[in-house]
C-alpha cells in the first residue's frame, strides 16, 4: 500500500490532523476577510471580527503544535477535550522545528493582539500604528523567522523544484505565505497626514496570497504526516 493510499483526510484522533485543520480554518478566515466583496457585505466590524477569529484559530493550531513537540499531547489518540499530559515533557531547543513552533506561536499571539485592537473604530492614525500595525509587523516577522527555520531544516538542496516532496512544498508555501504577510503588514501602515493605509490594495492582496499559501500548506500536512507515519512504521 502506498503512502497516498494510506492518507486519511478525516482523522480527528491524530494531533497533526487538528493542527492542520485549525491552521486551515484560520487561513480561510484571513483569506475571505481580505476579499473586498466580503468586507462590503459584512462591513468593517464584521471583517475585523473575521480576522480576529482567524488569529484565534492560528493560535490554537500553533499552541497545539508546541504541545505536540514537547510531548504534552500524544501524536495519536488525541482528542481536543482530553487532558494534557504535563509530565515527562521534553524540550528540544537544538531542533529547528521546535524553535519554529515556539516563534510561530509567539507570532500568533501578536496577531491576536493586533486584530483585537483593530476592532476599536475610534483609534487615531498614530494609535492605530502603535497598537494595531506594530504587533502585526512583529507577528509577521515571527512568522517569517519560523518559516525560514523550517525551510532551512528541509532536505537539501534548498534551491530546487521538487513538488512531490511534501516537506519541501509545505516549507516553501509557508515561507511564501510569511513573505506575503510581511508585505501586507508593511502596506498596512497608516499615513498620519491622510488617515489612510499606505497601500490598501497591496495589503489585501498580500494577506489573501499569504492566507492561501498557509491554507494549502496546512492541507498538505495531512498526507505529509501519513508519509512520516508510514516511514516510521517501515523503520
Amino acid at each position: 500500500m502506498t503512502v497516498r493510499e494510506r492518507v486519511r483526510w478525516w482523522a480527528p484522533t491524530r494531533t497533526a490532523w487538528w493542527v492542520a485543520t485549525l491552521f486551515m480554518v484560520g487561513s480561510f478566515c484571513f483569506a475571505i476577510a481580505s476579499v473586498p466583496p466580503y468586507a462590503g457585505a459584512v462591513g468593517v466590524q464584521g471583517t475585523g471580527v473575521t480576522f480576529f477569529l482567524g488569529s484565534i484559530f492560528f493560535t490554537l493550531a500553533a499552541g497545539l503544535q508546541v504541545l505536540l513537540a514537547t510531548g504534552a499531547v500524544p501524536s495519536v489518540g488525541y482528542h481536543p477535550r482530553a487532558a494534557v499530559r504535563w509530565r515527562a515533557l521534553r524540550s528540544s531547543p537544538d531542533h529547528a522545528e521546535w524553535w519554529a513552533g515556539v516563534v510561530q506561536f509567539a507570532g500568533t499571539l501578536l496577531f491576536n493582539l493586533s486584530t483585537f485592537l483593530a476592532l476599536e473604530q475610534s483609534l487615531t492614525a498614530v494609535q492605530e500604528n502603535r497598537r494595531v500595525w506594530s504587533p502585526d509587523v512583529f507577528g509577521s516577522i515571527a512568522f517569517l523567522v519560523a518559516s525560514a527555520l523550517v525551510f532551512a531544516d528541509v532536505r537539501r538542496p534548498w534551491v530546487s523544484w521538487r513538488p512531490r516532496d511534501l516537506g519541501w512544498t509545505i516549507a516553501v508555501l509557508n515561507l511564501a505565505g510569511s513573505v506575503a504577510f510581511g508585505v501586507a503588514a508593511a502596506a498596512s501602515y497608516v499615513v498620519t497626514s491622510t488617515d489612510a493605509l499606505r497601500d490598501a490594495q497591496r495589503a489585501n492582496v498580500g494577506t489573501f496570497i499569504g492566507a492561501v499559501c498557509f491554507l494549502v500548506g496546512a492541507l498538505l500536512l495531512i498526507p505529509d504526516q501519513a508519509g512520516n507515519d508510514a516511514a516510521a512504521g517501515a523503520g
